[in-house]
């Protein structure tokens, strides 16, 4: 069961990763010591899943966000299997969602430039048979992150 120091270590965690266990302790009022085996137990209950790194994009060269909607005749798990195989194959494409509603999958693709799309678009339904896929280009990020909450932990 986590307590609110434990959610407040998350926090902190989520918006720098890099922040040092000394000045992580500072900020909620605990020793080194205690604030490292904190960090440590939520490590290894799997709250803490992995730290990364997260890159401009601006500076790795890919501003530009398109969302591919796909429609599918296809639902067995072997299609599906290729699908993941596919789109893993494809650095582009940073995020892919199963839906429910008009579109069977969004994938979230970041690019160099809008015109990149085609290339991408072909990988895919060279090896993929899709039935219909839609593309939204994002004009203006409004909220972005990687952060959850962490209210709702236990």
């Amino acid at each position: 069961m986590l307590d609110d120091r434990d959610r407040r270590i998350l926090e902190y965690l989520q918006a720098d990763a890099g922040v040092s266990v000394a000045e992580l302790a500072e900020r909620i009022a605990l020793s080194v010591s205690a604030c490292s085996r904190r960090i440590q137990r939520l490590e290894e209950s799997g709250h803490i899943a992995r730290r990364i790194v997260v890159l401009d994009r601006e500076k790795m060269g890919v501003p530009t966000t398109v969302f591919a909607m796909v429609k599918t005749a296809h639902h067995s798990d072997e299609w599906i299997d290729k699908l993941r195989r596919v789109i893993g194959d494809i650095p582009e494409i940073v995020e892919a969602h199963r839906l429910t509603g008009n579109y069977d999958y969004i994938l979230k693709i970041v690019l160099p430039r809008v015109e990149h799309y085609d290339v991408i678009y072909k990988q895919i339904v060279r090896k993929v048979e899709l039935f219909d896929v839609s593309a939204s280009i994002s004009m203006e990020l409004l909220k972005g992150g990687i952060s959850i909450p962490v209210g709702y932990a236990e």
